[in-house]
């Protein structure tokens, strides 16, 4: 299946904002945009990674043509690999103690659940992601009598209801991405469908949080639409974000794909560019994440597009989405032997039955984190 460029290059931005949270000067004292922009990378690209993470589950599993019977099987097959692949590299990557909280654990977890729902219509997954996102922040609070402890990513309970990712609201956008998905992503009046929902979503997202807020003289765990806070309000704006984002890049690319080239390269090694920017805060030392320089953000930020670009151009696939697609490949028996062909007498031979290989997508991001405000927590 032909990648499509508009979600390389969603997935390129996810991984910019995703280092602009890492080492990205710190403007939060700005008061236009509140909060600076900083703020804008605080939450946002970590979800809208997850949301195309959604997407990569149905082009795994046929896009708008879903597959059944054994295609099935082998999809599933293929994203639960992917997923254990993803929740090791995780676990291996928190062992760097950078000041990064790494989501791959959780990210593989909500991807390896997200083929309970390869089969639902696409209605039923609407629904389900709506009830996720009113139903998950209340549920949460009832954990809090339960430790959880960062230190320990494979720790089922810090996957469910951990602090920057909890599993049991971030499924959400999962869903959301899998309904998307379920689309023809081609379509310029998906593309419209998509930025009307988003503006819709980031107005009830961010607006209600605020109206709510001054309704009731103060701001509590649930009317806010805070980074990280996985209230209602913010699942509600940082989808909105997402589904804007998405719109933007798949209008534009059917249009001028070249022009997008760089993003969409970067995009297209979301995974490898993920891992190795997290490996060279790791040779710099914890400076680099308390305190960031612009010029610091900048080289981090070009040189990750120069190597993507170059790579993709002239190697193709990335080293780690190489591996994660062949390992998963080969053992979901993708592309089976093809059998003896069938000699009709009324006619020439014809090939057997179930040869050709299930669409899919390199879809393995590794996720965001954003700054904390005291060098005592981890950015995330």
């Amino acid at each position: 299946m032909r990648r499509i460029v508009g979600l390389d290059t969603a997935r390129g931005l996810a991984v910019l904002g995703m280092v602009a949270a890492h080492v990205g000067p710190d403007d939060t004292w700005r008061t236009v945009p509140p909060g600076g922009f900083a703020q804008l990378a605080d939450g946002r690209p970590s979800a809208l990674f997850v949301v195309l993470a959604g997407v990569g589950l149905a082009l795994l599993s046929g896009g708008d043509r879903p597959v059944v019977g054994t295609r099935l099987v082998q999809a599933r097959l293929r994203v639960l690999v992917r997923a254990a692949l993803l929740v090791v590299l995780g676990a291996a990557l928190v062992e760097l103690g950078t000041p990064v909280v790494v989501i791959l654990v959780v990210y593989g977890g909500m991807f390896a659940a997200g083929t309970l729902a390869l089969r639902w219509p696409r209605p039923v997954v609407v629904t389900a992601a709506v009830a996720v996102a009113l139903l998950g922040p209340v549920v949460r609070p009832w954990f809090d009598a339960f430790p959880v402890v960062a230190e320990r990513p494979l720790d089922p309970l810090t996957v469910l209801v951990g602090h920057y990712y909890p599993a049991i609201v971030w499924m959400s956008y999962v869903l959301t991405g899998l309904a998307v998905g379920r689309s023809d992503l081609r379509s310029p009046r998906v593309h419209a469908w998509l930025a009307g929902l988003g503006a819709g979503l980031v107005l009830l997202g961010h607006g209600g949080a605020a109206a709510l807020t001054a309704a009731l003289g103060r701001r509590t765990d649930l009317t806010t639409a805070e980074p990280h806070s996985a209230s209602p309000f913010e699942v509600a704006g940082n989808t909105g974000t997402a589904l804007l984002v998405l719109a933007v890049c798949l209008a534009v690319g059917v249009r001028w794909p070249r022009a997008l080239a760089p993003v969409s390269a970067t995009g297209a090694l979301a995974l490898t560019a993920y891992v190795g920017h997290l490996l060279v805060i790791a040779a710099l030392g914890t400076g680099v994440v308390w305190s960031p320089t612009t010029a610091g953000w900048l080289w981090f930020t070009g040189v990750i597009v120069v190597a993507c670009w170059a790579w993709r151009t002239w190697v193709g696939r990335g080293p780690l989405e190489w591996v994660l697609h062949v390992v998963s490949t080969r053992a979901a028996d993708v592309a089976p032997d093809a059998l003896p062909p069938r000699t009709d007498p009324a006619g020439p031979a014809s090939p057997a039955a179930g040869e050709g290989e299930v669409a899919g997508a390199t879809t393995a991001q590794g996720q965001t984190s954003e700054r904390a405000q005291d060098p005592s927590a981890e950015r995330r």
